[in-house]
Order: C-alpha cells, then sequence, then structure tokens
C-alpha cells in the first residue's frame, strides 16, 4: 500500500535523514587501506549510540526491515548491495559502497555512497566513469520526482543517463528486483521504483510521496545473483558496480532531498 506522509512525518524523517549524513560524513573519513569493513559497521555501531538512532537494516525482511543483518551494507567491487561486514582489510583502489539506514522517531531514511578506497588519483578511467555515471543517475532520478510525473519517469531518467555513461542497469533479474522504494514507518514500502522504465507508466506522484531513490549500475553485465552468503549481490560476470542513494519527499515546490547533506541538495531543485 502506497502512504503518503505528512508534513509532520516528513520534518522527522528530514531528522532521521540528517542524521544519516553525518553517519555516512563521518565513515567517509574511516575509509582506507587496511580499514576493515567490520570496523566500518562498529563506527556505525557505535555513532548511532551516541546519538540516539537504531539501524533500519537488522532483522528479517517480513518485520519491514532491510533484512541485513549489520547496521550496514559494505559491498566491495563487484558487491552490487547487502554486504555483510568482514575483518578482510581494504586495498587501494577498491571500489566500496556504504548502504545505510537509520530509524529515528518512528520513521526511517535511507542512503547509500560509494567511495574508492584510498587516494581518489588510483581510480582508473573506467571506475571514474561509473561513479560519476552512478552519481548522475541518481540526481537525475530526484529530478524526476515532482508532483504530476510517474515513478516510470524517474526509472527512465536514471536508465538514460546510465546508458550516456555506457553502464549496465542492475535491476530485475531471475524473477527478483533490486532498486528503489517507498519508505516511512518502514524502511521498504510501496512503490517499487525500478532503475529501468518507461516514462509516463506507472504510479503518479503526488505531495507527502517519500521515495528512496537507489541507481545501482556496473560496468559489466547488469545480471546478479546471491552469494553462498545469502545475503550479498554480486554481479555474475564479476564486473564492478555503484550505488548511490537518497531519500526525497515529493513536494509541491519539487523534490527535497532528507538525506542530503547541507549544500548538495541544490542540484535536485534546479533539476539537473
Amino acid at each position: 500500500m502506497v502512504t503518503r506522509k505528512t508534513d509532520d512525518e516528513i520534518a522527522r524523517m528530514r531528522r532521521a535523514g540528517q542524521l544519516l549524513a553525518r553517519l555516512h560524513d563521518h565513515l567517509a573519513t574511516l575509509v582506507a587501506p587496511g580499514a576493515t569493513t567490520r570496523q566500518l559497521e562498529d563506527a556505525a555501531q557505535a555513532f548511532l549510540a551516541d546519538h540516539g538512532g537504531r539501524p533500519s537494516f537488522p532483522g528479517p525482511v517480513a518485520e519491514g526491515s532491510g533484512g541485513v543483518p549489520a547496521a550496514l551494507g559494505t559491498s566491495v567491487d563487484d558487491a552490487v548491495v547487502h554486504g555483510l561486514p568482514s575483518q578482510r582489510p581494504l586495498v587501494e583502489g577498491q571500489v566500496l559502497t556504504i548502504d545505510g539506514g537509520i530509524m529515528l522517531d518512528g520513521v526511517h531514511s535511507d542512503a547509500a555512497r560509494t567511495h574508492v578506497v584510498g587516494d581518489g588519483s588510483v581510480a582508473s578511467a573506467a571506475i571514474q566513469r561509473l561513479l560519476d555515471g552512478t552519481r548522475a543517475a541518481l540526481w537525475a532520478g530526484i529530478a524526476a520526482c515532482r508532483v504530476g510525473n510517474r515513478v516510470g519517469d524517474i526509472s527512465a531518467a536514471v536508465e538514460a543517463v546510465a546508458t550516456r555513461h555506457g553502464l549496465g542497469v542492475i535491476a530485475d533479474h531471475d524473477g527478483h528486483v533490486l532498486g528503489g522504494h517507498g519508505i516511512g514507518r518502514s524502511l521498504h514500502e510501496d512503490p517499487h521504483v525500478p532503475n529501468r522504465g518507461r516514462p509516463g507508466r506507472g504510479l503518479r506522484l503526488k505531495p507527502g510521496l517519500v521515495l528512496a531513490i537507489e541507481p545501482m549500475l556496473t560496468l559489466g553485465d547488469p545480471d546478479w545473483h546471491v552469494a553462498e552468503d545469502g545475503w550479498t549481490v554480486r554481479t555474475v560476470d564479476g564486473a564492478i558496480a555503484a550505488h548511490e542513494e537518497h531519500t526525497v519527499a515529493v513536494t509541491e515546490a519539487g523534490p527535497v532531498v532528507l538525506t542530503a547533506p547541507p549544500g548538495e541538495g541544490s542540484a535536485a531543485a534546479s533539476g539537473t
């Protein structure tokens, strides 16, 4: 069921989103060669304990959570999403996505950022194209979150940017789907927001709808599978993937990015 949020709920989701932005900023300072994703997980748990938030992810999907048994999804290289904490040290040049959700005052926020481990200058041209394309696809999807548009307009915007960058769009495969979603009192709510689609199709966007927009793109084939750990989603061909995500409120004035750090949300308002 699709639920539109009240002004109070959106205000609370903004507070949760801003706390999540601060968590991502904190974790970004810890991403370095030799660090482990277990250390990032522990840092996230400590940050939330200190700031009164609760991780959205742990627990089974049936309870409305993200279904990942950790506060973070930490996905390295060919891992797309739902990577589990590990003691394996990160290596310079690896691609790491940190995906996290916070529950605060009864509502959720959800956001992901992709990093290159170490000095950014080590990124190859292909990796830089992946990162730039994924971020551009995110903001194109956000710009389409306007009253009167449809979910398909978001999907088509994400897909068009990915195509221009020569990237594979990770979406449905073998009867399973990945993509964005509604969010509010539960982390995952209706509607599903695919990263591929046709404009003018799907649910019409109305004020009060809050969506997690999350392009997942790859340098190779978009087919994916769930690894033997039962959680981590990996590309079938081993190609490197990236994942960027924000929580966005649809308003009469345009999209409002609830998880953006100060100054980052201007691109959505201008439609860029």
